[in-house]
């Protein structure tokens, strides 16, 4: 980082405290508007559809949830963008994990949206916002071309499968919660949903703690993502062959498979861990 021109450092740091400041004042009322719009939309919904009643329980947490993250996000960046704009690498390492926040959340949140919701797609603006700052501040720092490639190539592919498989995990408790045998299992494609489910709420979790020990080239950072990676693979492609109404587990397997590829190619692995001394000169 203290290698990166002034000026691309004076950028990632305005990108993050901009990005911050819309994270703890416009995304808190877009955040509410969509909830309320997806709410009203489930109680016409659930007049005829009852299993859809389990997801005015699970949004009316989680979008709430999610906005505070956020919030806490919001204030992290604009602690530390002074740190960032001084080529420190712990700043830039945090900077890129509380802009996952929001380029997750707005995605999750829009996800139910527009499947109940009609116009345009309100809580992509939240996941707008994040990405454009958070590939600034991934992008930006001194680098050759094949690294900024891979690096972007492998931190979005963990933002991507860190955001479809904690969907998944909503997607799991809001079947299982309107299960017609509740609180019994009626077989095998039900109780697998208590399995899937945690499963992949653990691999975002591990793949959000990737994020800046990546950022810093530490090796448990590709450790986190790869069991990350492994573990969505091994139980969503199984739930996938169980459950076949959905192709959602198949989206999610594939997704792990990419970011497994990434990963595993010996010259991307090396990008990604090797020393900033060893970077070729961009």
């Amino acid at each position: 980082m203290q290698d990166t021109s002034t000026r691309a450092r004076t950028l990632m740091a305005a990108a993050a405290a901009l990005a911050g400041l819309f994270m703890i004042t416009a995304a808190l009322f877009i955040a509410q508007i969509s909830l309320e719009r997806v709410l009203n939309a489930l109680l016409e919904v659930v007049e005829t559809s009852p299993r859809y009643a389990s997801g005015i329980t699970l949004f009316s947490f989680f979008y709430p949830l999610w906005r505070a993250v956020g919030f806490v996000a919001g204030i992290t960046l604009l602690v530390t963008a002074p740190a960032l704009r001084n080529g420190e690498s712990w700043a830039h390492a945090t900077a890129l994990t509380a802009l996952a926040v929001p380029s997750i959340s707005g995605m999750f949140m829009f996800l139910p949206y527009v499947s109940f919701v009609k116009g345009f797609p309100l809580p992509m603006t939240i996941s707008w916002v994040g990405l454009a700052a958070y590939w600034t501040v991934l992008l930006l720092p001194k680098a050759s071309r094949g690294e900024r490639w891979v690096r972007f190539l492998v931190f979005t592919f963990i933002g991507m499968l860190a955001t479809h498989s904690f969907t998944l995990g909503i997607g799991a408790q809001r079947m299982l919660l309107t299960r017609a045998e509740a609180p019994l299992f009626a077989g095998i494609e039900w109780w697998i949903l208590t399995v899937v489910g945690e499963v992949d709420w653990i691999a975002t979790a591990l793949l959000i703690a990737s994020i800046p020990l990546l950022a810093l080239r530490k090796k448990t950072g590709w450790y986190f993502a790869l069991i990350a990676a492994l573990s969505a693979f091994a139980i969503d492609l199984p739930t996938q062959l169980i459950r076949t109404k959905t192709m959602d587990y198949l989206y999610g397997a594939i997704l792990a498979v990419g970011l497994l590829i990434f990963l595993s190619i010996p010259s991307f692995k090396r990008m990604l861990l090797q020393a900033p001394s060893e970077e070729v000169q961009s």
